[in-house]
């Protein structure tokens, strides 16, 4: 059974960082692409980034781009997301999911807990 556990969130004032955290279990992080969401209060879940089973990345939101990076240690089976300079806009709760390929189907039953993320000063 795929999980996920996301980890990492706070409270960050505007032009600071976090790194997310996705821990998998029950299958190889590498064998999905896994991809970082996020949903914001009274807004629909988006997607932020995603990288491949091969290392590469996709970005699914323009807004992040040049300040947020995604990277994978698969001796850990962890995803982990580096957000810098980070806005207002960016406060949503995070999730990780995985996926077939980056931009493609998401495999079902994937969603982890979430993990807050709050930009405020």
């Amino acid at each position: 059974q795929l999980q996920f556990v996301e980890s990492g969130g706070g409270l960050v004032q505007p032009g600071g960082s976090l790194r997310l955290s996705c821990a998998a279990s029950g299958f190889s992080s590498d064998y999905y692409a896994i991809g970082w969401f996020r949903q914001a209060p009274g807004k629909e879940r988006e997607g932020v980034i995603c990288i491949s089973s091969k290392g590469g990345s996709t970005y699914y939101a323009g807004s992040v781009k040049g300040r947020f990076t995604i990277s994978r240690d698969n001796a850990k089976n962890t995803v982990y997301l580096q957000m810098n300079s980070l806005k207002p806009e960016d406060t949503a709760v995070y999730y990780c999911a995985a996926q077939s390929y980056c931009s493609g189907p998401l495999v079902p039953g994937s969603w982890g807990q979430g993990t807050q993320v709050t930009v405020s000063s």
